[in-house]
């Protein structure tokens, strides 16, 4: 274990609103990482203030969990870290500080979740998963499938965090995609990589059918990264580049469930939630969506 002091946020700003007993790094099994980065966004804007958003709207999701019967925040802890603050940098040097952040936490022992802050961010703590865990997959849930090699002059882009991702392994199924470029459509199957379109999704029927293959692409350990506009617009429009034929809250949970129930999940992040002042469901689903895969996981 590294043996170093880290600063947690309060009561008043950490996830749940949890007293220090259940909140402190040391007595904590779950850490969260928000990462406030936005510097590529293509459309709408606002995903640096996903993090506190989410954080702030936690306060009002209750600690126990009807389904699961569990309040994971008590038996396990969440400690909330602050923000890492990197206004100063970009691309390649971003990654390698999230990517150190979030290794340091695993040698830990801690269950990392990556708060976002656009979807560039996202290869990092899955570079950084996939350096400790054997026979790991990515589990990719997003409109988009980001595999562009790069998107407005940058390989970094929110667009490419896929391509990146897909550097060092191709295991990805990706789950909703409904928007993608013709080079993306090809190197997916070139690479061989397990895209769920949200077209056949819809046709088929999102039964335990199709829950069941997309779990039979997965290997034994898991990491999940969401976009939340994976979502359908209805209930997720405050994300900067939203889809119509999204998904909704019932049969993603079902989904969610049965990955964790059939695999080890290891981490995931949540990224690309883009605050609405006058509209705060958006922040609550999100902050609800991070508690209800952390009660399936534990």
């Amino acid at each position: 274990m590294i043996k170093k002091s880290y600063k947690t946020l309060p009561l008043k700003s950490n996830f749940l609103a949890i007293e220090k007993e259940f909140s402190s790094y040391d007595n904590s099994k779950i850490v969260i990482l928000s990462v406030p980065y936005e510097k590529t966004t293509s459309y709408g804007r606002g995903t640096a203030k996903g993090p506190a958003a989410i954080l702030r709207a936690s306060h009002y999701v209750e600690f126990f969990d009807e389904e699961t019967e569990k309040e994971v925040c008590f038996s396990h802890g969440i400690a909330a870290l602050r923000a890492m603050n990197l206004a100063k940098l970009s691309g390649r040097n971003v990654l390698d500080v999230i990517y150190n952040n979030v290794s340091e936490h695993i040698k830990n022992g801690k269950f990392v979740v990556t708060l976002g802050g656009e979807h560039s961010i996202s290869t990092a703590p899955i570079k950084a998963h996939f350096d400790n865990y054997e026979e790991l997959s990515i589990l990719h849930f997003d409109a988009h499938s980001d595999l562009r090699s790069e998107y407005d002059g940058t390989k970094y882009s929110h667009a490419s965090f896929a391509a990146r991702v897909a550097e060092f392994t191709t295991e990805i199924t990706q789950v909703g995609i409904r928007a993608q470029c013709k080079e993306e459509f090809e190197f997916i199957k070139q690479k061989g990589i397990n895209t769920f379109y949200a077209y056949q999704m819809r046709n088929e029927g999102f039964n335990s059918e199709l829950i069941e293959k997309i779990i039979s692409t997965l290997k034994k350990n898991v990491y999940i990264t969401f976009d939340v506009d994976y979502f359908d617009p209805s209930i997720m429009p405050a994300t900067g580049t939203p889809e119509p034929n999204g998904f909704y809250w019932d049969e993603t949970m079902r989904l969610l469930k049965e990955v964790c129930v059939n695999r080890n999940l290891v981490g995931f992040d949540v990224v690309e939630l883009a605050p609405q002042e006058d509209y705060k469901f958006p922040d609550f689903m999100t902050a609800k969506l991070i508690y209800k895969i952390l009660n399936y996981k534990f």
